[in-house]
C-alpha cells in the first residue's frame, strides 16, 4: 500500500526528455503500456531526425537522384528538353516533408494521451524536472523514471566554428538558397558524404577531405573503395589520410590546404566549407550529474538496459554513444521502456543493426567485415556476387557495385554482409533478417529469390561462398 502511495506522488510514471525516434517511440510504448507519459521537446516533434536529418536529407537526395535520372533519360528512350536543378524547390519540398512527419508525430503523441510539455528539461532534483522557456522557468514537474532522449550534436574542432555561411553543418547545407559553385567538405562519413553527392549532383565541384583511409572508415573496404571509384567518376574529389590546415575565411568562399603525410601541400579553395567530422551527446546543462548519472567523452553512460547508474534514469540514442542509427535509438526505446516496466528485453546486439548510406550507388551493411571477424578470431568464408551480372541490373541500367556477405567458414553461419548497388538500402532488409536469425550460406541459397530481382544477388553471394566450401574441404 506504501510503495502505491508514493508512485501516486508522482506527476508521471515516466518523463522523456527529447522526441526524436528514440524519445517518441519510448513515450508512445509506455502510454500503451498504461503509464503516464510526460514529454518535454525544446523543438519540433521528431527531434533533429525528422526536422533537420534523416527525413530532410533524404528527401533532398531523392531530388539529386531524379535530377541524375533526368539527365540519363535519352539512353533510355525518353527525350526531354535540358532538365535544370532548382535547389530553392528541392530544399521547400524536404521543408514540407519534415513538417508534414513532425505534425503526425505531434499527433500520435496526442492520440496516445502523451503529455506535451514545450520547452527546455532540466533535473532540479533526483526526480523533479524543470521546464525552461527562453530561459525562464515555466513549469516542473515529477515522475518516477526519466528517460533521456537529447539526441547528439556536431563536434566543433578548434578554428572551425560554424558560421552558417562559409563554414556550415549538414544542418545549414540543407537549407542553403543558392547552389554554391564548389564546396569542401571535411569528414568521409556517411553525413559528409551523403552531402558530397548531393551537392556534386547540383552542379556543386566537391572535394572530400577524411582523415582516416578510407571513406566510410566503419565500412568494408572493398565496398568503400567501390564508392570511391564511382564519385570519382562522378567527378567528386577524394583525399584520404589527408588533414585540412591552414584554413582562412574570406568574403569569397575558404581557402586552406590539403596535408598528407609524405605529400607536397595541396592548396583548396571554395565557396564554403562544410564540417561533417563527428557528434557528441546533448548532455550538458540537464543537471544529470547531480541526479548520480555518469557522462564520459560526451556521452551518457548505461548498462545494457540503457539504465544509467541512477536506476530511475534511462538513456537512449545518439546522447547515449555508439552506433548513431535513428533505428538503434528506436530499439534502444523499446529495451529501456520494457526495463521500466518490469519485462526486460535482451540488450541491444550491436553486430545485428543495419547501417545505411543513401547515395547512388548506395551503401548497406549489417554485422561484421571480413578484416573485424578476423580480428576476432574467425575463418571466414566469402560469398560475393556483382550487381553487373544480375538481370535486372542490366534491365534498369544500375551495373555499379556487389554484395559481399562474410560467413563463419567453420559452421557458414552468416557474420556481416555489406552491399554497394542501386537499392541497397532496401536490399539489406532480407540481411538484416538473416543476421537477426544467424541463418546459413545454404539457408539464402535455398530460399526461393523471384526472378527477375536484384535480390537474387543475394542468393548468388550465398552460392558462391557455398562453393567456395566445396572446392576448399
Amino acid at each position: 500500500m506504501q510503495d502505491k502511495m508514493e508512485k501516486r506522488a508522482y506527476d508521471a510514471d515516466l518523463a522523456v526528455i527529447g522526441s526524436g525516434p528514440g524519445g517518441y517511440e519510448a513515450a508512445l510504448r509506455a502510454a500503451r503500456l498504461g503509464m503516464k507519459v510526460i514529454l518535454v521537446e525544446k523543438g519540433s516533434p521528431g527531434g533533429v531526425c525528422v526536422n533537420w536529418g534523416c527525413i530532410p536529407t533524404k528527401a533532398l537526395l531523392r531530388s539529386a537522384g531524379m535530377f541524375d535520372d533526368l539527365s540519363k533519360a535519352s539512353g533510355y528512350g525518353v527525350l526531354l528538353s535540358d532538365p535544370g536543378f532548382d535547389l530553392a524547390q528541392a530544399v521547400k519540398r524536404s521543408r514540407n516533408v519534415a513538417l508534414k512527419l513532425s505534425k503526425g508525430i505531434g499527433f500520435m503523441l496526442k492520440k496516445a494521451g502523451v503529455e506535451y510539455r514545450h520547452g527546455e528539461a532540466r533535473l532540479s532534483a533526483s526526480h523533479e524536472i524543470s521546464v525552461i522557456r527562453d530561459g525562464e522557468q515555466v513549469g516542473s514537474f515529477t515522475s518516477e523514471n526519466i528517460i533521456i532522449a537529447t539526441g547528439g550534436r556536431f563536434r566543433e574542432l578548434p578554428g572551425l566554428v560554424p558560421d552558417g555561411r562559409r563554414i556550415i553543418t549538414s544542418r545549414e547545407a540543407l537549407a542553403l538558397k543558392d547552389v554554391p559553385r564548389s564546396m569542401l567538405v571535411l569528414g568521409g562519413g556517411a553525413i559528409g558524404i551523403e552531402m558530397a553527392w548531393f551537392y556534386a549532383k547540383a552542379g556543386t565541384k566537391v572535394t572530400v577531405v577524411e582523415m582516416m583511409p578510407q571513406i566510410l572508415p566503419l565500412e568494408e573496404a572493398e565496398i568503400a573503395e567501390g564508392l570511391r571509384r564511382s564519385f570519382e567518376k562522378a567527378g567528386i574529389e577524394i583525399h584520404t589520410s589527408a588533414k585540412l590546415e591552414q584554413l582562412s575565411c574570406r568574403e569569397s568562399g575558404v581557402e586552406a590546404v590539403i596535408r598528407k603525410q609524405g605529400e607536397d601541400p595541396l592548396p583548396a579553395e571554395a565557396d564554403c566549407l562544410l564540417v561533417a567530422v563527428g557528434v557528441t551527446g546533448n548532455a550538458d546543462g540537464l543537471g544529470l550529474e547531480e541526479a548520480g548519472v555518469e557522462i564520459s567523452k560526451g556521452f551518457i553512460l548505461t548498462d545494457d538496459q540503457c539504465r544509467t547508474a541512477a536506476d530511475h534514469i534511462f538513456a537512449v540514442g545518439d546522447v547515449r554513444g555508439g552506433m548513431l542509427l535513428a533505428h538503434k535509438a528506436s530499439a534502444e526505446a523499446a529495451i529501456a521502456v520494457a526495463a521500466i516496466a518490469g519485462k526486460p528485453l535482451p540488450a541491444l546486439d550491436d553486430t545485428k543493426i543495419p547501417r545505411c548510406v543513401y547515395v547512388e550507388p548506395s551503401v548497406a551493411s549489417v554485422g561484421l567485415t571480413e578484416e573485424l571477424a578476423k580480428a576476432k578470431g574467425c575463418k571466414v568464408t566469402i560469398g560475393r556476387s556483382m550487381f553487373a551480372a544480375s538481370g535486372k541490373a542490366n534491365a534498369y541500367g544500375n551495373l555499379e557495385g556487389l554484395v559481399k556477405l562474410v560467413f563463419n567458414a567453420s559452421d557458414l553461419r552468416l557474420l556481416g554482409a555489406h552491399i554497394l548497388g542501386h537499392g541497397a538500402v532496401e536490399l539489406i532488409g532480407e540481411i538484416g533478417l538473416a543476421r537477426h536469425l544467424e541463418v546459413t550460406a545454404g539457408d539464402i541459397a535455398h530460399a526461393v529469390h523471384a526472378h527477375p530481382t536484384l535480390s537474387e544477388t543475394i542468393r548468388e553471394a550465398a552460392e558462391y561462398a557455398l562453393d567456395t566450401q566445396v572446392s576448399e574441404g
